[in-house]
């Protein structure tokens, strides 16, 4: 009878298992058809994510978005345009198939059919190859993708004037004057221009600020009478005694701030 035949052996606790570590399969038998996921695979999509990370941090050094204003419900005349990644579903919707009375077609139906094609391409075209004349379905359907994507957002990023535009909408910078709403200037700018200067006097999207006006009594007097530019006349409704307290109190506030 040989040593060790027909006998069991029962682990011990308190011997320590020899660990061996988890080594990758070979795969030298099958070249260019597979590799391990970790580290080779891995490694590869780190990689190519930290490339891409870098370049856009870069980009957004090298040119920063510009910024506009807290948006104003009350400003009518504003247009909104969605950020960057939703251009091209904005442009689409120019389009006479996509827009009016065609409108589900460019809300639903095409981004609909266009994702869903991305989501199918992989089971449209699933043979065994990995190069790309080896897919050509799945290969085609996301260069048509792409190309879509970047002529459409070209198109409608080209026709806008950003900088113009957040010039035109830049954040109102708070102002750190004391108002006194004692005033007895104060009520009547209350009711007749704080709704579009603010409360405070800095402007908001609908009036510009009044700290740092240029005017002097005379002028602002006939400016709330009469208008200037888009505001139009008669939008103060006061007697003459509270015109001159507006007035008063528009330029006692210029003269803290100077």
């Amino acid at each position: 009878m040989k040593k060790g035949k027909g006998m069991k052996f029962v682990g011990d606790s308190r011997i320590s298992a020899e660990k061996k570590p988890n080594a990758s399969k070979d795969y030298s038998e099958y070249p260019g058809r597979t590799e391990a996921f970790w580290p080779n695979y891995l490694l590869k999509e780190w990689l190519i994510g930290a490339v891409f990370l870098v370049g856009f941090l870069c980009l957004t050094l090298a040119h920063p978005a510009p910024l506009e204003g807290v948006a104003d419900p009350t400003d009518a005349a504003y247009i909104p345009l969605p950020d960057w990644y939703f251009l091209f579903l904005y442009e689409l919707l120019k389009y006479k198939f996509a827009s009016g009375p065609f409108i589900i077609m460019g809300i639903l139906v095409i981004p609909g059919l266009a994702f869903g094609g991305l989501f199918l391409a992989p089971f449209l075209d699933n043979g065994p190859g990995r190069r790309p004349h080896q897919r050509p379905i799945a290969v085609a359907m996301m260069l048509l993708a792409v190309s879509g994507v970047m002529w459409l957002t070209y198109e409608s990023s080209s026709v806008v004037d950003w900088e113009a535009r957040a010039e035109a909408n830049k954040p109102i910078p708070e102002s750190d004057i004391e108002i006194d709403t004692e005033d007895p200037g104060y009520a009547v700018y209350e009711n007749n221009c704080m709704s579009c200067h603010g409360d405070d006097l800095s402007g908001t999207g609908n009036g510009p600020a009044l700290i740092g006006t240029e005017h002097d009594g005379d002028e602002i007097a006939t400016i709330a009478r009469e208008g200037i530019g888009s505001m139009p006349a008669d939008m103060f409704d006061g007697s003459d005694e509270e015109l001159d307290q507006l007035v008063e109190f528009i330029l006692s506030v210029n003269e803290d701030a100077e």
